[in-house]
């Protein structure tokens, strides 16, 4: 019997695991790939989430890869012209931490350290949780190869497409109707200028370029996103009307993968029995307010927090949890959709 069990062993289901360790409490995490790592590439961690890492105990690991842009620009794509720009720089100031960009390599190593680091923490790769059954003070999940584990707090961190989610509510993800194409290059290979000091967003009807430096200034990361119905004959007739910054940078991308763009309808509940939802499991949102992996940091500061103040009682720590936490992730949830079709969004 496992005190706390955290299925997903990704940025999420780590920094909980590791959130739910700080507050004193032992800790297992399941993990269906065979080896801990994130697919993707840049991330950005806005100031809430910035602070989220610091109460979390890592902000300063991540400081030597991570940049911390000084501006945001925005461009037409069509015709190159600078829109209006953001000065990142304040951050800081204003609101007590920095908007960093980073690779999600880059934090999801320094949250296996500090699990690796925390006795209270024991994970698990090559275990693909496909079941559970599920009661007010226990929990047992079974996995495909047969394993079985018991727990008395099962913590669902296993994304949009959670195994665990239906056992709490039975919906469906929402197609966005947008596809994503991420890419990196050394930063002395890229094709077209740059400017290392800032975040540089390209936007135009039915698609965006999202350009900013990664890995200490090393590499650059790159993520095109398009509506799936324009990028049906390729990528370079997506964009093929853009000015040649753009579809120069475009180029780069590689082809070999594509990210549909899902979300669901925020949920009236992440509880059921022993069971709690968190990050995207709970709460998968849009990417174009940059904040889904914030909210899953946010989410395990607080549950953090909750098992302080409820050490041994899951069920107050689950309820208290949900009620610190819902309003905000579903406001994030909401506003992230329109977006998309305002031609003027972010992403990661």
């Amino acid at each position: 019997m496992h005190r706390t069990l955290v299925v997903g062993g990704g940025i999420g289901g780590l920094a909980t695991a590791l959130g739910i360790a700080r507050s004193g409490r032992q800790v297992h995490v399941l993990e269906r790939a065979d080896a801990l790592v994130e697919i993707g590439a840049g991330l950005q961690v806005g100031p809430n989430a910035s602070r989220a890492l610091d109460e979390l105990g890592i902000l300063d690991d991540i400081r030597p890869r991570a940049v911390f842009p000084r501006r945001g620009v925005m461009r037409d794509a069509r015709s190159g012209k600078v829109l209006t720009t953001l000065d990142l720089s304040s951050f800081d100031h204003r609101y007590g931490y920095p908007y960093i960009v980073l690779h999600r390599g880059d934090l999801l190593e320094a949250l296996v350290r500090h699990c690796a680091a925390n006795d209270l923490v024991t994970v698990e790769t090559g275990r693909h949780v496909t079941s559970a059954t599920v009661s007010p003070g226990q929990a047992r999940v079974k996995c495909a190869d047969g394993a079985e584990y018991e727990t008395s707090a099962l913590i669902a961190a296993d994304g949009l497409h959670s195994t665990l989610r239906k056992h709490v509510i039975q919906d469906d993800v929402v197609p966005s109707g947008y596809a994503a194409y991420r890419g990196t290059l050394p930063i002395d290979e890229v094709p077209t200028e740059i400017d290392d000091d800032a975040v540089v967003l390209w936007v135009a009807p039915g698609l965006h370029l999202m350009q900013y430096p990664v890995r200490g200034g090393a590499v650059y990361n790159q993520v095109a996103v398009v509506r799936t119905d324009l990028a049906a004959e390729s990528l370079d007739a997506a964009f093929a009307e853009t000015c040649p910054q753009v579809r120069t940078a475009v180029a780069a991308i590689g082809r070999d993968r594509s990210w549909p763009m899902f979300d669901r309808t925020p949920a009236s509940t992440w509880i059921r029995g022993c069971l709690l939802l968190v990050g995207d499991a709970a709460h998968p949102m849009l990417q174009y307010l940059g904040q889904g992996a914030c909210q899953a940091l946010e989410d395990a500061v607080e549950l953090e927090r909750q098992f302080r103040a409820h050490h041994a009682d899951v069920g107050e720590a689950f309820a208290a949890f949900q009620r610190a936490r819902m309003p905000r992730t579903h406001r994030c949830q909401t506003s992230a959709r329109p977006w998309g079709s305002s031609g003027t969004p972010t992403t990661r």
